[in-house]
């Protein structure tokens, strides 16, 4: 069983992140992404970026990932 923390170190080893928290409970999983790699990005292009740092693990480890991806800036203004 793959828990939160291994998924958020692989979000940070294959993306440079500003932020992230994985929760879950093995199965299911919520993760909150702040990249500067987001800007100028659709959020669909965001989430493959998400999906390329954890590459086959989203098939054979990860069943089911709901993210939210900021920009640094977007980070920001929903935390005030």
């Amino acid at each position: 069983m793959v828990h939160p923390e291994e998924i958020q170190r692989y979000i940070e080893q294959g993306l440079a992140c500003e932020h992230v928290r994985v929760a879950g409970d093995g199965h299911h999983f919520e993760a909150v992404v702040v990249s500067a790699e987001f800007r100028g990005k659709s959020r669909v292009q965001q989430h493959q970026l998400v999906y390329r740092a954890l590459g086959d693990r989203m098939r054979e480890e990860i069943h089911a990932l709901a993210m939210q991806t900021f920009t640094p800036e977007d980070w920001a203004a929903a935390n005030r």
